[in-house]
């Protein structure tokens, strides 16, 4: 995978974990639903990280 893509792919995580946990997780009361959405979200983008910096 390319910077470019990891990079994109950091923006679109980001914008996710706004908009999932307000609309999609809204139905779920208790805090577990958007806390594990956003601990895997954290997960991913350290990850796209990891892949961007592998060439430094």
């Amino acid at each position: 995978m390319q910077g470019k893509h990891a990079i994109w792919l950091v923006w679109l995580l980001l914008l996710l974990s706004y908009v999932v946990p307000y609309t999609l997780l809204r139905g779920i009361h208790a805090w577990y639903g958007s806390f594990l959405f956003w601990t895997l979200v954290g997960l991913l983008v350290i990850v796209l990280n990891v892949v961007m910096t592998r060439r430094f």
